[in-house]
């Protein structure tokens, strides 16, 4: 979920124009620290942002969906669809259902809707932004095929 060229040329540029709109000028050691501290502030607050990571992975032989912390296991699973455009705009809009687990990013505009299958768990489904959510399906669902002996 990184930040493309222009979001850091942007987060630069604003990390640039808040330190120097910090000191008004003024060059005294403190107030030129405390610039330098907030222009990293913002460059770490778009590092943050940009952490998390979206991978399937087996463990102890069952598949998983990680979304930074989370893990979903792919038996839970009853559909998986690809959002793009006005359909992802409109999943996390008015027909976002109030328990749905959310991970987007604004700069992404697709991503997956993994609707779940477990009667102890009140969350309908996950939507998770992807770059590619067409690999990320076809990563989750071929997990889902039975294996032939």
């Amino acid at each position: 979920m990184r930040l493309p060229v222009a979001g850091w040329l942007a987060v630069i540029v604003l990390a640039v124009l808040a330190g120097a709109l910090s000191n008004f000028g003024d060059l005294r050691w403190w107030r030129v620290a405390a610039s330098v501290a907030l222009m990293a502030a913002v460059v770490l607050g778009a590092v943050w942002l940009c952490r998390l990571r979206v991978s399937v992975a087996e463990e102890d032989g069952e598949v998983w969906l990680h979304v930074d912390d989370a893990k979903l296991p792919m038996s839970a699973v009853a559909e998986v669809q690809m959002l793009e455009g006005t359909a992802y705009s409109d999943a996390l809009g008015v027909a976002l259902h109030p328990l749905a687990f959310v991970v987007q990013r604004p700069w992404i505009g697709r991503g997956v809707r993994v609707v779940l299958d477990d009667s102890e768990d009140p969350t309908p489904y996950w939507i998770v932004s992807s770059r590619r959510p067409d690999r990320l399906k076809a990563a989750l669902t071929a997990s889902r095929e039975p294996v032939e002996a």
